[in-house]
């Protein structure tokens, strides 16, 4: 079996792919996370996906790496990572009584001989929508999570999961950042069999 590599200093997405008992090394990629003009969310999270896996791929010839990237819209405005308790109060109201799609970038790819590339990408989208919540529910939820680090300023494995009226996704996994089920796929494709 290729070594496997991660593309992703996120410790998210690294205890998600542990759940698959599978030996992996994680390789944080140096690639600009800015949006591009015009680029819709869909397409950002597919792009940052490919442009993870190839920086790491390329370094690291004949091993299978996963890149992975998830980007947030609402009413087609990109949501980040809010970085501060301020900004985040102001996601999780604009998301109050609203649906946010929330798309993952999946992109799998090893370098073969003579510099070419096989890869295989999906892109997985999950829809949530939030109750309505009062200001003193999202700041009391702020304090206890502390998402500052996450795309819609919540944790659905943690208390954000209290946040929703609803989830759509096909995948359990997706809204955490890496969707197990379509890399299980896309792994069988590289001759990673799981389990």
């Amino acid at each position: 079996m290729s070594s496997l590599i991660l593309a992703s200093s996120s410790a998210y997405k690294k205890m998600l792919l542990q759940r698959l008992q599978i030996p992996f090394t994680c390789v944080s990629p140096n690639v600009d996370e800015v949006q591009q003009k015009g680029e819709q969310a869909h397409s950002m999270a597919a792009r940052l996906a490919d442009e993870k896996a190839l920086a790491i791929a390329t370094q690291y010839p004949g091993a299978v790496v996963i890149g992975a990237d998830q980007v947030g819209e609402l009413d087609g405005t990109i949501l980040g990572k809010p970085n501060n308790f301020e900004a985040a109060i102001k996601q999780l109201r604009a998301q109050s009584s609203n649906t946010s799609k929330f798309h993952c970038g999946i992109s799998v790819m090893k370098q073969l001989p003579k510099g070419k590339l096989f890869r295989k990408t999906v892109l997985n989208t999950t829809e949530v929508t939030f109750r309505a919540l009062e200001q003193q529910q999202i700041e009391s939820y702020l304090m206890a999570d502390q998402p500052y680090d996450c795309a819609g300023s919540f944790k659905v494995e943690g208390l954000g999961i209290s946040l929703f009226t609803n989830i759509k996704s096909n995948d359990p996994s997706a809204l955490v950042g890496l969707p197990l089920i379509n890399l299980c796929t896309l792994l069988s494709e590289f001759d990673i069999q799981i389990p």
